[in-house]
């Protein structure tokens, strides 16, 4: 690879490195600028459930765009000649698919469903973070946004 290429896929990497932080948080301990300083309703209950499930990743392009721009620079520095557009046009094909593969796998985070049976009687059922330890049994708050985001805390 050559100095050009190495100093075009080192640029496109700290280009696209801050996207790859964008993926919107699914804690309960953590709220958009839009979630604060605005009322929010809070409820009280008691965890009937609390079960381990996987939160799937999110594909914002981001890993599209650094992996079809990686692949792309690797493919035109292997290719030579008549051969080198096709193996730019393959090597962006390729990283774009690897990207977005490992875009998803990056953002993936372990959740867990928790069943609440609120003070009123009311059953329900949020799916977050596991970014606290809950048991059966735990009371718990529930804190509900106008838009219906919904969390648990302890």
């Amino acid at each position: 690879m050559n100095t050009l290429s190495r100093l075009s896929l080192l640029a496109i990497l700290l280009l696209l490195l801050p996207l790859a932080a964008c993926a919107p948080s699914t804690s309960g301990k953590v709220y958009s600028r839009d979630q604060a300083r605005v009322s929010h309703s809070v409820y009280y209950g008691t965890i009937l459930r609390a079960e381990p499930v996987t939160i799937e990743g999110t594909q914002t392009g981001a890993g599209t765009l650094a992996g079809g721009a990686l692949g792309g620079v690797a493919g035109h520095s292997i290719g030579g000649g008549h051969g080198q557009g096709l193996a730019t046009i393959g090597g962006a094909i390729a990283g774009a698919i690897a990207g977005s593969v490992i875009e998803k796998k990056a953002t993936t985070v372990p959740g867990v469903e928790l069943e609440v049976e609120l003070d009123n009687g009311e059953l329900i059922v949020v799916v977050q973070e596991a970014d606290d330890e809950y048991k059966v049994g735990d009371r718990v708050r529930v804190i509900k946004d106008a838009r219906g985001t919904t969390r648990v805390r302890q």
